[in-house]
């Protein structure tokens, strides 16, 4: 694996980030909680843009045209890829932004300076990805014209090259950035290889996607970049996985003594979900049967599962302060840590409730068999007993 030989920490790594921003015209914006702002039809908080959609969409944003931020996002659609290198439930987005400024081919040759030049990446190692066009748009050829200038290799997608918030709204083509982590020289494609690995997105938000699915132009040219910060942080700082990078420092000496787990995979999903149920209850969210807590609730109850698996007796009670005072301190949440661990502790008890009804429940001569759609549906809705949960009830 090719590592880096920085020895910049998370904070320094945004202190370069903001600075460089603010040194080519962009003025820092306070990054919002995780709750999306009203009317905004998903869940949480997934980029850095959701804030500024009203903007984006030709509304004057009062500190001008150039931003740049650090934005705290939770991706649903990555729970199942979290314990892997790469994903979080939980992370923070760091984002620049030109709200009908300058266009795609001068933020692809900032973005190139900073990670060259202020990140100290080797330009050998980085492959950039360019929308090749459609029957709808034609391919992103300055986007495309400044990598080939730069002298950095190209690839050509289609759907891997377009961002949308959605079925309809705000959408564009986009260019991402590749860092290649395997050994030796660089070798075939991102689209062909997983060792490379992508770390900055810059869409150039362009249309505006009608129920149709017919596109017309915005009011103005924007471009909204995004960089997963611990990823970043892993590649740069030389580790293995996201959750080997400083930010995780103190969640890899307290967990595993705490709850020895026997693999990687599990003691990152422990690690991460947890973190993030941090940072959820943290933003106001409490666990319910639906939207945001319910999220938080597959959050707790996944950790559970999988701390449960080899010794039943373990309890989220013996979670340490110190892990959550730090991710609270991290993410800039004023909250007293006692509160977050009343609210799992609960979660916890709620759990071991909901378990030992459940085998009371599917102990019963109708359950005993094979199930079927009819009994997963009564199971829901009349005893409150997800199909996950069943299923994993059945297996004990």
């Amino acid at each position: 694996m090719n590592t880096m030989t920085t020895d910049m920490t998370t904070d320094e790594i945004v202190r370069r980030f903001v600075e460089y921003y603010e040194g080519r015209g962009h003025r820092r914006i306070t990054g919002s909680t995780l709750l999306p702002p009203p009317g905004d039809p998903v869940l949480f908080t997934t980029s850095g843009m959701h804030p500024l959609t009203p903007y984006l969409e030709g509304r004057p944003h009062p500190l001008g045209r150039r931003l740049v931020n650090v934005q705290r996002c939770l991706r649903t659609t990555d729970l199942d890829e979290v314990g892997d290198r790469t994903h979080l439930t939980v992370f923070e987005m760091l984002g620049s932004w030109s709200l009908g400024d300058y266009e795609g081919p001068q933020s692809l040759d900032w973005g190139y300076g900073l990670l060259t030049e202020g990140f100290g990446i080797d330009p050998r190692l980085l492959h950039a990805t360019v929308f090749g066009g459609d029957e709808q748009t034609g391919p992103d050829t300055g986007s495309l014209e400044l990598w080939q200038g730069l002298g950095v290799p190209v690839e050509l997608t289609v759907e891997d090259n377009w961002w949308s918030n959605g079925p309809t709204g705000p959408c564009g083509p986009d260019s991402e950035i590749f860092l290649w982590t395997g050994d030796g020289p660089p070798q075939s494609t991102p689209t062909g290889d997983e060792r490379w690995v992508e770390i900055w997105n810059h869409v150039m938000m362009r249309h505006r996607r009608l129920d149709d699915g017919s596109l017309v132009p915005l009011p103005q040219r924007n471009v909204d970049t995004g960089l997963g910060l611990e990823r970043l942080s892993s590649l740069l700082q030389g580790r293995r996985s996201v959750f080997d990078c400083d930010v995780f420092d103190p969640w890899r000496r307290l967990l595993p003594p705490l709850w020895p787990l026997g693999d990687d995979s599990s003691l990152r999903l422990v690690g991460d979900h947890l973190r993030s149920s941090v940072v959820v209850i943290g933003d106001g969210v409490r666990p319910s049967n639906t939207g945001r807590g319910y999220v938080l609730r597959r959050l707790v109850r996944r950790v559970l599962t999988v701390l449960w698996r080899e010794h039943p007796s373990r309890t989220l009670g013996d979670l340490p302060e110190e892990l959550v005072r730090h991710t609270l301190d991290r993410f800039r949440q004023d909250v007293d840590p006692g509160v977050v661990l009343g609210v799992l502790r609960e979660e916890e008890r709620r759990f071991v409730s909901l378990l030992e009804r459940g085998r009371r429940i599917l102990s019963r001569p109708r359950f005993r068999g094979p199930l079927g759609e009819e009994d997963f549906h009564h199971l829901h809705d009349t005893h409150g007993l997800p199909r996950e949960l069943v299923l994993s009830l059945r297996q004990e």
